[in-house]
């Protein structure tokens, strides 16, 4: 099978090398579609369950909502585990599946016990599901402020209120909107309110209640269709808008009447502006601002969506009235863009010196190209492969490539290739012909592609063991094992095929196959130590058989930890993140 793989690539070289290129620009397409990002995701997949409780302690949430609540997801299909918080005015659920599940069936299971369980839990009170991220969601943070001096149109300077409004009404709708933000939370500022406050002595004397008091506010406070009417023609819509729009109309609700005379709001409450209880609050330099995150949808493009919203919110700045700005304290691009930096730097200076090394090892220029070109070949190939398996390009999953692995097979048939075709010219006394030459390189291709693909094999069986990894360490080290996997694979299929017919096509030429000055100087090196080495041979062996011993004496010690320590002074990510919390 190999053989006649090897004779077809050869006859057919043209065709190879279209092929070649047809793969190349689909690399190409694919890597416009290759998700970026700066680690790989190791959140579980998890669910959570918020349900908003105003007024319940944390005993009377977890007593009267999160037990309901957590008790009802027992059972459900690829239940792993589940977890509860309950918190003042706070009860929430974290149901976490096995790995795999499709986390639109898991909301499904979810969705169906929350609605067998709503009668259980008490009046106004309703779990909700949290939006479908994972825990690297968290995209984008800006703060929303007022610059030094600003005052609103009245003369008043802004409140936390204001901020909150602004975040609320003109930021939060817009950025929603973007493809790929699936929610954006709101830390900070005070949520609007008008506080209805009765006297209770004043109650009592015209024989009124609090429910008469919250009806009242209730009944008086919706609108009401009453259908049309038809005149010439025309439809028109009848309708009783009643909503209050400030904190006079409140007052001049009618409650009752006493002996004819209406008794108002006013005359038993206070109504005044107001704000929400909270139990948390976001400062930027020592003033009180508005925090917004914006969070990514599970499996978007991180460096995509974060673009995106950091686009936008140039947009909503100019939008939003004057003296108020929202600033960014975080955006994910500069995080994934070092991290790609990084590994962009390393890859191409890899690449740099393999391909010096080739240059010195086969001292032929056009032997040194043909084998150099495996490395973006392969790397292309590669990146199909990524985007077909879901695997983002990340500082794990490329990190790993070693091109000097990836040229390795290459190099022998290259080699070996160079050295029957300056051996038949040196036997000949003449340049080979066409059909001559395609014989030796197939002879010469034949003799050393078992070894090689050999190599290759035990090269990928040794990425096999971390494909059995489970839980987060399978998420951590899962996409290094199936990139470098790949990564060699596509490398053996050129061997193979585009190895073959470029050396073929491109080695025409008189072929002499000597020694350069690198491999001279090798030689001189190495020869006396070989031979002082096999007239010693069992000290050789001896001392290295003691020094595998030390080694594993000293790996017996070695402390051991997941994942290197990321301190604030190291990671951008933690260093954005203090800033934004300061």
């Amino acid at each position: 099978m190999l053989d006649k793989l090897i004779q077809f690539s050869i006859r057919q070289r043209w065709l190879v090398l279209l092929a070649v290129a047809g793969t190349c620009a689909l690399g190409l397409y694919n890597y416009q579609r290759l998700p970026i990002d700066a680690v790989p995701d190791i959140t579980n997949v998890q669910v959570q369950i918020n349900t908003e409780a105003p007024g319940y302690s944390p005993l009377e949430a977890e007593q009267r909502v999160t037990f309901i609540v957590e008790t009802a997801m027992g059972g459900l299909p690829k239940l792993d585990y589940t977890r509860s918080l309950s918190r003042y005015g706070l009860s929430q659920i974290t149901v976490v599946f096995e790995d795999g599940t499709d986390i639109y069936f898991a909301r499904q299971l979810i969705a169906e016990r929350l609605q067998q369980i709503k009668s259980q839990l008490p009046p106004g009170l309703e779990p909700q599901m949290g939006p479908i991220t994972t825990g690297l969601g968290e995209i984008y943070m800006y703060i929303v402020e007022a610059e030094p001096g600003a005052r609103r149109p009245d003369g008043q300077p802004f409140t936390p209120i204001d901020l909150h409004e602004v975040q609320d009404w003109l930021i939060i709708p817009q950025l929603r909107n973007l493809p790929g933000v699936i929610e954006v939370n709101t830390l900070g500022g005070f949520e609007k309110q008008y506080h209805v406050t009765p006297h209770p002595e004043k109650l009592v004397a015209y024989g009124l209640s609090m429910r008469d008091l919250m009806e009242a506010l209730e009944l008086n406070n919706q609108n009401t269709g009453a259908g049309y009417i038809e005149r010439n023609g025309e439809q028109w819509l009848i309708r009783t808008p009643g909503q209050v729009k400030t904190a006079d109309e409140i007052a001049n609700i009618v409650l009752t009447t006493r002996d004819g005379a209406p008794i108002y709001v006013r005359d038993i409450a206070e109504v005044a502006l107001g704000k929400e209880l909270r139990t948390g609050a976001a400062t930027h330099n020592s003033q009180e601002v508005v925090m917004g995150t914006a969070f990514m949808l599970i499996g978007a493009n991180s460096r995509t969506v974060s673009q995106a919203v950091a686009a936008k919110m140039e947009e909503i700045n100019r939008s939003l009235p004057a003296g108020i700005v929202a600033r960014t304290v975080y955006d994910r691009t500069n995080l994934v863009d070092a991290t790609i930096q990084t590994v962009k730097t390393n890859l191409f200076e890899g690449a740099v010196l393999v391909v010096i090394v080739l240059f010195l090892l086969l001292g032929n220029v056009r032997a040194a190209l043909i084998t150099a070109a495996i490395i973006p070949l392969s790397m292309l190939m590669t990146i199909t492969g990524m985007v077909g398996a879901k695997i983002s390009a990340n500082l794990m999953s490329l990190g790993a490539i070693d091109f000097g692995i990836i040229v390795d097979g290459a190099v022998i048939i290259v080699e070996n290739c160079i050295r029957r075709l300056a051996e038949e010219q040196q036997r000949r006394k003449r340049r080979l012909a066409l059909g001559e030459r395609f014989e030796v390189v197939f002879d010469a291709t034949r003799e050393v592609i078992k070894p090689s693909i050999f190599g290759v094999c035990i090269i990928m069986v040794v990425y096999l063991p971390i494909l059995s990894l489970r839980g987060i360490e399978g998420k951590m080290f899962h996409p290094m094992a199936y990139t470098v996997m790949i990564a060699l694979a596509a490398a053996m299929v050129l061997s193979i095929t585009f190895v073959p017919a470029a050396v073929a096509l491109f080695l025409g030429g008189k072929i002499s196959e000597k020694e350069n000055f690198f491999m001279r100087f090798a030689r001189l090196a190495y020869e006396p130590l070989l031979r002082r080495a096999l007239a010693v041979r069992g000290l050789v062996v001896t001392g290295a058989a003691v020094l595998v011993l030390l080694c594993l004496l000293i790996a017996s010690r070695m402390g051991s930890e997941f994942i290197p320590a990321w301190t604030k002074a190291t990671s951008p990510c933690m260093r954005c993140a203090s800033r934004a919390l300061a």
